[in-house]
């Protein structure tokens, strides 16, 4: 259970929410609501313990398991299996099991002896802890999440950031916590895969708390809603399900419209009799009594919702450049042993639009990188023709310094530019006052992806590498994306496993990876959308 009791959040110096107290019990499965930069993620860390509120408590009991957005920390020589394992503490005495398995054979017979000895207490704390029944529930989860064994045998730095992102989820469901707190737990998932997902979450017996945008998740599981109100600082709390929420939040905005207007009638009625009051100093008193039982009505009324503010989102003029900016010729990649893809071959021409599409782990990602010239093939290479500017957007968010301000990340994509034009831009992205000032790394991760599409809109590339570009997203700012893609005229090379995204785009070609081989788009190739 976790128990928050005053709580006081704040970025920097900005108040997100005051005087926050809830529960989360077990059998309580929360959707966390709200647009982008609202504060959920800076909630969620808090009641995770992974930062501190200005003020107020967080109480917990029980173990806790938190997905955060981006959670790639941690040993990269590690592999998938014991990263698994080791919400459960199996993955050390499995490798030390391993480790009195080999000496078992030594030749030495003391050093035998005292093999097979470690190896039988080994063996007891293994069975302690589920055994062999527990690795085969970690192995039935990993396969849940599309997580084959080859990939489970993997170390952690070999992997896709949608890899490892998969095997952080199926730590935290192995763990046991009994409280799951998911940021965006299907953001990489296949369709197979979401779907298992919402049915293990709706079955879940301890407390849970979601934020996603995946409205069919949200539908599914929830059976409480937060709804996290960035205008009026405030979280409103609605103990009912997702479809019950939505006409209950109607009601309640058209209620306080309501009150809110009847009230600042009857103030004003009594401001105007205050005021002809007033002059006569024999009803001065009375004048000043009905002054403050105005005030005091307006003042007793709840906050009404201010619409949403949206990010204005246009992707950049196209620079001039020739009839093919950018080509790649035979490029691979492989990391260690493990071959990713093999002799690949793409020529971008001038406005092109290209989708790239492949199960998880096929080397999307990696193509985007090399093409970006962020890392180098084993063999092949990529050609930039005449005039070529690329703009890239990582899914990972690796194009923004997160040690320096969202300004300065902004006057590096766009140095021409001047401060009052640079917070222009940054203001119509929803960063405006101190909001520029911050460091990239304490954006959550929806705001990491506004400031890495405003780096986009400022760099007049004409070619687009996009990785996932509507990941993050609450429903308004993916519409504005998927607006943008349809009017940008330059050349985009896509990776999205988000349909609207790719319909958007109307690609006129299609790769497929691993294999390279290069097609033109139709509706037949819709079904491997999701599977990307």
């Amino acid at each position: 259970m976790i128990v928050a009791s005053g709580v006081e959040l704040r970025a920097g110096a900005t108040l997100l929410l005051d005087d926050l107290t809830f529960r989360v019990a077990p059998g309580d499965r929360v959707g966390l609501v709200g647009r982008n930069g609202a504060g959920k993620t800076t909630l969620t860390k808090v009641l995770a313990g992974q930062a501190e509120p200005a003020s107020g408590s967080v109480s917990r009991s029980g173990e806790v398991g938190y997905l955060p957005q981006d959670p790639r920390t941690g040993d990269l020589t590690e592999l998938g299996r014991d990263r698994i394992l080791s919400a459960r503490g199996l993955d050390s005495v499995l490798r030390n099991m391993r480790i009195a398995e080999e000496d078992m054979a030594s030749a030495d017979e003391v050093h035998r002896d005292k093999a097979m000895a470690r190896y039988g207490r080994l063996e007891g704390e293994f069975t302690s802890r589920g055994g062999y029944a527990a690795e085969s529930e970690a192995a039935s989860i990993a396969n849940s999440l599309g997580l084959d064994e080859r990939v489970l045998g993997q170390a952690l730095g070999t992997l896709s950031g949608g890899q490892r992102r998969r095997i952080e989820l199926a730590r935290i469901l192995f763990s046991g916590a009994s409280t799951l707190l998911l940021d965006e737990p299907t953001n990489h998932l296949d369709a197979d895969s979401v779907v298992w997902l919402r049915e293990h979450l709706k079955n879940y017996a301890g407390g849970l708390l979601i934020i996603s945008h995946d409205v069919e998740l949200i539908e599914t599981v929830v059976n409480r809603v937060f709804y996290l109100d960035a205008n009026r600082g405030e979280l409103d709390i609605y103990n009912m399900n997702w479809k019950r929420y939505l006409t209950q939040r109607e009601n309640d905005e058209r209620r306080r419209h309501r009150e809110r207007s009847n009230t600042e009638k009857k103030a004003q009625t009594l401001m105007a009799q205050a005021e002809k009051m007033r002059a006569k100093a024999t009803k001065a008193t009375a004048a000043q009594s009905m002054i403050k039982r105005a005030e005091k009505m307006m003042a007793g009324l709840e906050g009404e919702r201010s619409v949403e503010k949206v990010a204005k989102l246009r992707f950049p003029t196209p620079a001039a450049c020739g009839k093919t900016p950018l080509t790649a010729e035979g490029l691979s990649r492989s990391y260690g042993s493990l071959e990713i893809f093999t002799d690949v071959d793409l020529a971008i021409d001038r406005g092109s639009k290209v989708v790239v599409l492949g199960l998880n782990g096929a080397g999307k990602t990696t193509l985007l990188r090399l093409l970006a010239g962020i890392d180098k093939a084993d063999t092949g290479e990529v050609h930039a023709g005449h005039g070529l500017k690329l703009g890239y957007y990582a899914q990972e968010h690796e194009t923004l310094d997160v040690k320096r301000s969202v300004l300065a990340n902004m006057k590096t994509a766009a140095p021409d530019l001047d401060e009052t034009e640079t917070r222009k831009v940054l203001g119509s992205f929803l960063f405006s006052g101190e909001d520029v000032l911050k460091p990239a790394g304490v954006l959550s991760g929806g705001e990491k992806t506004r400031l890495a599409l405003a780096m986009l809109v400022v760099s007049a590339a004409n070619v687009l590498l996009l990785d996932e570009p509507t990941n993050n997203l609450d429903p308004a700012s993916r519409e504005e994306v998927l607006g943008a893609l349809r009017s940008y005229s330059g050349a985009v090379v896509l990776v999205s496993h988000d349909e609207g995204a790719v319909t958007a785009l109307e690609p006129e070609r299609v790769l497929l990876l691993p294999d390279g081989v290069e097609d033109l788009y139709g509706r037949d190739y819709q079904d491997l959308i999701e599977l990307a």
